[in-house]
């Protein structure tokens, strides 16, 4: 009868583990860099996009709110100074304008109420076109609307469809201010 066992040594056995393990290593670092740039960085984009797309809303509200406040504070004409709003407004949200191409206005043209930007990706309006809630006499509003186009400029690249798929529109803030002159 032979004694010999068919099993192979110990010392073989460990040569054929390391020579499949050295073969493996290779893989792992395959795998693990797949799953990072399937898994991780789509995500971490959605992350910073939707941060950046949270702080142009935030932008944009800031700039109506400050814009219909300064159509009172300066309110030379009775009615609010348009001009005076539009550029008011403008300078909240100047980062937005200057996406495109790296510059922006500094304010309103003189007897203008509205600007946008080179590509229309950014806009603000001031006007007269809202209603006077209640019956005082001699009493308007003035209306800035802000708005940001994110399908023409998107703030981070590659996400402009993503977002205006989910968004249906530009963003867009509006505020309503009511002026009572009471002025003599």
């Amino acid at each position: 009868m032979n004694t010999t066992s068919a099993t192979p040594s110990p010392t073989s056995l460990r040569r054929m583990h390391s020579r499949n393990r050295r073969g493996q290593r290779g893989v792992v670092a395959l795998e693990f860099a797949m799953i990072f740039l399937l898994g991780f960085l789509p995500l971490l984009l959605l992350t910073f996009s939707g941060a950046m797309v949270f702080a142009a809303k935030q932008s944009l509200t800031l700039a109506a709110a400050n814009g219909a406040r300064a159509a009172l504070h300066y309110n030379t004409t009775n009615d609010g100074n348009l001009t005076s709003a539009c550029s008011t407004a403008l300078r909240s949200m100047n980062w937005l304008f200057a996406l495109p191409n790296g510059s922006a206005p500094s304010e309103c043209p003189s007897g203008s109420s509205s600007i946008s930007n080179s590509d229309g990706t950014a806009t603000i309006t001031a006007n007269h076109n809202c209603t006077v809630v209640g019956t005082a006499a001699g009493a308007t509003c003035v209306k800035v609307t802000t708005e940001y186009n994110y399908d023409k400029g998107p703030l981070i690249l590659g996400t402009g469809k993503l977002y205006g798929w989910l968004m249906n529109g530009p963003l867009q803030s509006t505020a309503i201010i009511q002026i009572y002159n009471t002025q003599g």
